[in-house]
């Protein structure tokens, strides 16, 4: 018999699924639109994957499985709807794969099939997190992830330490899912990998982020760009830093792709997350670039300053005072839906569109790395508007 309570929460949460998520208002900078609701909370997972619906075997209505967070999703956009893998965290810190389904991709998703299983080729493999979702012109839908395993080499003692590698899979339906070998780089540690939608020279290429340690970068960091021969035997020889860190600015301690890169006419436009540290510790914001359509190692226009950063509510939540994002989209209308995490909790959507995008990513001026350049090139555009109030 199924307990009477299911019916219950089950007609709350639809309220929640069915709320219509508008503009917000409050927010304007010409760039993005920011909307008043995420699109993704913990409340949104269905509710029998959280409690056993037996009113015999759960007779008070217990949440067994509960879930607390639902964030940094990959994404994409098939067949007129716009699918989210969500990185889904139940309450016992293990995250899995989930995909939520969306016919406007700003409100109505919801999570269908059940989690993504594959075959366990790695049994030291403990958590695996933030897919990038890549549809390849291979004919593949291509999904890269951190897989993450306990050190090896750390003392007994340490039940921290961890290590940080690529995992890979694909498929052609979101449905079925092929799991490949992880991708091997020359880096003892690896995040943030992204494979570039075209073949470049007939490869496979790759951005990566070449690191020392599971949370430091150490000597490595920055994007990089590296080759693969085989995706099936997905082995990166080299790494070329692409877009390196840099002192006092919004990439000083780390940077890495976000989602991969968006084709437009003038170049292949990356959405980056750049990270500082403070005294209230890591701040994640997002930044963006671009790079050359012949070739994608040459930077070509990089903005200063953030793109997207907390903002508001979006400043709190289990890592507080970050943004970060592994998934957008662009459909056939040219609007691109961003879809952000703010402080680990919860996902939001940004739409602009890809006119939007170049024009600010082309024509919003670059970081001058010097505080009184910077002075001088605000008091030019001062000047400048006020030559035009004073006419």
């Amino acid at each position: 018999m199924i307990h009477n309570k299911y019916y219950e929460q089950l007609e709350k949460q639809e309220e929640l699924l069915s709320r219509k998520n508008k503009k917000d208002n409050q927010f304007y900078n010409g760039v993005y639109d920011r909307y008043q609701y995420p699109v993704i909370t913990r409340h949104h997972i269905p509710i029998h994957w959280r409690y056993d619906l037996n009113k015999e075997t759960n007779p008070y209505f217990m949440e067994r499985l509960g879930i607390n967070s639902a964030f940094n999703p990959g994404a994409i956009y098939l067949n007129g709807k716009y699918y989210l893998v969500v990185r889904t965290e139940g309450l016992d810190r293990k995250s899995f794969f989930a995909i939520a389904e969306s016919d406007n991709g700003i409100d109505n998703f919801r999570f269908i099939g059940t989690p993504l299983t594959w075959e366990d080729i790695d049994e030291t493999e403990t958590n695996i997190y933030d897919m990038r979702l890549v549809q390849h012109e291979d004919g593949y839908i291509y999904g890269i992830y951190c897989s993450e395993s306990k050190d090896p080499d750390a003392p007994a003692s340490d039940t921290s330490s961890a290590i940080a590698q690529a995992g890979l899979v694909r498929t052609r339906d979101l449905k079925t899912w092929e799991r490949l070998p992880n991708i091997t780089t020359p880096s003892p540690q690896q995040r943030n990998v992204v494979l570039h939608p075209e073949f470049v020279d007939g490869k496979y290429a790759f951005y990566t982020r070449p690191q020392d340690g599971f949370i430091s970068t150490g000597s490595g960091g920055g994007i990089a760009f590296g080759i693969c021969e085989d995706i099936e035997n997905p082995v990166i020889k080299e790494e070329k830093v692409i877009h390196e860190r840099k002192y006092h600015t919004v990439y000083e301690a780390k940077n890495g792709q976000g989602p991969a890169p968006i084709k437009t006419d003038k170049g292949w436009i990356h959405i980056a997350h750049g990270v500082r540290n403070t005294a209230d510790g890591l701040r994640y914001v997002l930044y963006t670039m671009a790079t050359d359509l012949e070739d994608p190692t040459k930077v070509i226009a990089t903005p200063g300053g953030h793109f997207i950063a907390p903002y508001d509510d979006e400043r709190v939540g289990d890592v507080s005072n970050v943004i970060f994002c592994n998934g957008a989209v662009v459909n056939e209308a040219g609007e691109v839906f961003i879809y952000y995490a703010s402080s680990d909790t919860r996902c939001h959507v940004a739409t602009t569109t890809i006119n939007k995008l170049v024009d600010y990513t082309f024509n919003t001026p670059a970081d001058p790395f010097r505080s009184l350049d910077t002075a001088k090139q605000r008091k030019q555009l001062i000047e400048q508007n006020e030559a035009l109030l004073n006419k």
